[in-house]
């Protein structure tokens, strides 16, 4: 899979939409807080990956920061603006791709189509995330790892400035998790803000420039990832790393 022009896959000159202030974040349902009092700072280069216990709000936080929900109360800053005016120069995927019921061609060229921009850009992004083989083939039919691929070609179409993804590799098999980190390092290092959402330790070693540690709706922690792995600050992030549980 030989890496395509950059300008074929991006398209168009970017937006600044970095760096990233988020101030005193507060997400409620009903009486709960799910996200209590966050506060973070992210630059506008690197891989940060969101790392925590189950229901410390790491897939919440993301979807604040893309605006598809809105906050009790705190402030979103992307370079000054509003979640509202950046979504467009940014792409989420999901933990499971949710794919038109069309073939793996139609499906990008959708996505090229809604954007405006050249449908001939197609056949490079495919080949890019190893899918021009099956261009033809219903995307229902491919496996896990081929429609998280697939996914991810088309948050790529969309030329984002900031790529969210919310454990993209859980329960796929080695391979495919290869061929994701793979794909992501190199939109990261074509300078794509990456904010990856992981439980895989070994995946967050091997890809974080960053680590927030999210505990029980705050920032426990955000350090750079050659402090945190081997010495972290929290207790919680300690245990965490330890294979401890942490509730």
């Amino acid at each position: 899979m030989a890496m395509p022009d950059a300008a074929i896959l991006s398209g168009a000159e970017k937006t600044e939409i970095l760096p990233l202030e988020v101030r005193d974040l507060v997400l409620r349902f009903g009486e709960t807080s799910v996200l209590d009092g966050v506060s973070l700072d992210l630059g506008p280069s690197g891989c940060t990956m969101v790392m925590g216990p189950n229901g410390s709000g790491k897939s919440l936080l993301l979807k604040l920061l893309h605006g598809l929900m809105q906050p009790t109360s705190g402030r979103i800053h992307w370079a000054g603006r509003v979640p509202s005016d950046v979504t467009v120069r940014q792409a989420l995927v999901f933990q499971k791709p949710v794919l038109l019921r069309r073939s793996v061609a139609a499906n990008i060229d959708f996505v090229l189509k809604a954007r405006r921009k050249d449908t001939a850009r197609r056949s490079a992004l495919l080949d890019h995330v190893g899918l021009a083989h099956k261009a033809n083939q219903p995307a229902r039919l491919l496996s896990g790892g081929e429609a998280q691929r697939l996914a991810l070609a088309r948050a790529l179409a969309t030329d984002p400035d900031v790529l969210f993804l919310d454990e993209p590799t859980a329960s796929l098999d080695p391979a495919s998790v290869l061929a994701i980190e793979r794909i992501v390092s190199e939109a990261r290092n074509r300078g794509v803000r990456i904010i990856f959402v992981t439980h895989d330790m070994g995946q967050a070693r091997r890809m974080a420039d960053d680590v927030v540690f999210l505990h029980r709706g705050r920032v426990a922690e955000h350090s750079a990832a050659a402090e945190f792995f081997p010495e972290p600050r929290c207790d919680a992030a300690r245990d965490y790393l330890n294979g401890r549980i942490v509730v």
